[in-house]
């Protein structure tokens, strides 16, 4: 893309974790941002799981919701999200680690609601302490990024070793959130064999929201995701069968990328477009939320 008369290249490479990992690790991904010195690559995150993101050289200025830009520590844990997350890149690399509830769990061991919605310096915060030597794999040196891979899956291989509480009613609830034909906080529940009152605290620690904005997120990002595969397409054409009409979509869009669709189409998109069709070539899904639960 053309940035200030320049031209700003994003590579991006996803890979998947071996299949005993994913249950908890969705995608590892690794961005190259190249020819932005002057002018960054600025791009919307759509709100999605927890993610640890390594910034070597620290190149990322990101804001979730309203909320001023600012620059990301070099080390980023961000919780579960329900709201867009704009960021700006500058030449340098990074790397992602998308992580499914269950892998929050194991990691982590904290409630997702402590961290919904915001981000924390993964080598500071005293709850994510285990961490460091995860964090430690990326170094400011560039190395092969096959390397950086490799590091990262024997540690997470490591940390990943001890089960979590109530892993098989989390798997239960992934499962459920990712079917298109749960639409209600009742039949969540049904689901899951609880009711409604568990259901929502149990959304609330594990998940980081409520059962009702988790099921209004997953409605969202379907439609979302069909954009980003084709952005030929029009808005009316992407939604999922559960809105009522046009104007319920654009309501829930404002609600989670903080302006209307019609403003998102016409702003660029270097990363999350790329982003969408490689994950969608390794994972099978464009976003990170609709990734169906492996067992294990």
């Amino acid at each position: 893309m053309k940035q200030g008369g320049a031209s700003a290249a994003v590579a991006l490479r996803f890979f998947l974790p071996p299949e005993r990992m994913r249950p908890f690790v969705t995608t590892l991904y690794h961005m190259e941002i190249s020819g932005a010195e002057e002018q960054p690559v600025e791009d919307w995150l759509h709100p999605e799981w927890a993610n640890l993101r390594i910034i070597p050289d620290r190149t990322i200025e990101a804001g979730i919701g309203e909320t001023p830009l600012e620059r990301m520590p070099r080390a980023v844990m961000t919780g579960p999200t329900s709201v867009a997350t704009r960021f700006r890149a500058s030449t340098g690399r990074s790397w992602g680690i998308g992580l499914m509830p269950r892998g929050w769990a194991r990691l982590t061991g904290a409630s997702a609601s402590a961290y919904a919605d915001r981000y924390v310096d993964a080598e500071a915060d005293a709850g994510l302490a285990r961490l460091r030597p995860l964090c430690g794999c990326v170094t400011e040196r560039e190395g092969s990024v096959l390397d950086e891979r490799d590091a990262l899956l024997r540690e997470l291989r490591l940390l990943l070793a001890q089960p979590a509480a109530r892993e098989a009613q989390i798997l239960r609830a992934e499962a459920a959130l990712t079917d298109p034909r749960h639409h209600s906080v009742t039949e969540l529940a049904a689901a899951l064999g609880m009711s409604t009152r568990t259901t929502e605290r149990f959304c609330s620690r594990v998940f980081g929201f409520s059962p009702q904005l988790l099921l209004r997120r997953q409605r969202f990002v379907r439609s979302l995701a069909k954009f980003m595969l084709d952005p030929s397409l029009k808005w009316i054409d992407t939604l999922d069968g559960h809105y009522h009409d046009q104007a319920h979509f654009v309501r829930d869009f404002k609600r989670f990328m903080t302006m209307s669709p019609s403003e998102y189409g016409k702003l660029p998109h270097p990363v999350l477009a790329a982003a969408a069709h490689a994950r969608m070539a390794v994972a099978g899904e464009a976003m990170q939320v609709l990734q169906q639960p492996s067992g294990g």
